[in-house]
């Protein structure tokens, strides 16, 4: 999970509820992607001034996952794990709140290499997303400039956008993306971090794949290599 500011001209008499922390006025397509670089959930619309984790939160998706709505899958066992089943969650960066179905990374100081190893894990997984937002931009070219509409227009022209990104993935699901090809849209929240203090389910959750991943049932091959110069 992750937002996206995409950039419109200034709408008249609106002040600074569009002019976001890099300059420029724009709107967020906050959105959830899958593994085939496919949107699932979004949010379109909110004002560039607001926080990821806020536009989140006040979002038909937020309300839904708090009220258990979401019908995601039920708890399952990691696999070869002996540990209590794990449920599914949502990744995403530091500005998110951390609850039982949204993980988000462990704070940066004082890791030690089971903590390093999750956060590695966990942004390997959000890549999907970033991959997703650049996919969108570099097909539909009218993400390349600011969207001459205002703000209630721009906003259908990304909700085309996004379902044409889905009919084109669904029929090139065969196709591989090389995630190095697109930008990373990592740094989009990590300015205007919300510091919360995450609830104890969350934490367990987040202590639970840690411990997933730093197992020999969890571990991929490459991962302390990849984690070595983050000491």
């Amino acid at each position: 999970m992750d937002g996206k500011h995409i950039r419109v001209k200034k709408p008249p008499h609106s002040g600074s509820r569009f002019f976001n922390y890099k300059q420029y006025f724009s709107v967020v397509l906050m959105a959830v992607a899958d593994s085939n670089y496919r949107f699932i959930m979004v949010d379109i619309g909110s004002y560039g001034s607001t926080a990821d984790a806020r536009i989140f939160s006040a979002s038909r998706m937020g309300e839904r996952l708090r009220a258990n709505q979401l019908a995601l899958p039920e708890s399952r066992r990691l696999p070869g794990y002996a540990g209590p089943p794990a449920p599914f969650v949502i990744v995403a960066d530091e500005g998110f709140a951390l609850t039982t179905h949204v993980m988000r990374p462990f704070p940066k100081r004082g890791l030690d290499v089971r903590r390093r190893i999750f956060n590695y894990r966990l942004t390997r997984a959000r890549r999907y997303v970033e991959c997703a937002f650049g996919i969108l931009s570099s097909k539909w070219r009218v993400f390349l400039s600011s969207i001459q509409m205002d703000p209630e227009n721009a906003t259908l022209v990304i909700q085309a956008c996004v379902v044409l990104h889905n009919f084109t993935r669904i029929h090139e699901a065969s196709s591989s993306v090389d995630m190095e090809e697109f930008p990373s849209s990592s740094d989009l929240g990590l300015e205007r971090t919300l510091h919360r203090r995450p609830g104890t389910a969350g934490i367990a959750v987040r202590e639970l794949y840690a411990d997933y991943f730093f197992s020999p049932e969890g571990s991929l091959p490459w991962q302390r290599d990849a984690i070595r110069g983050s000491f």
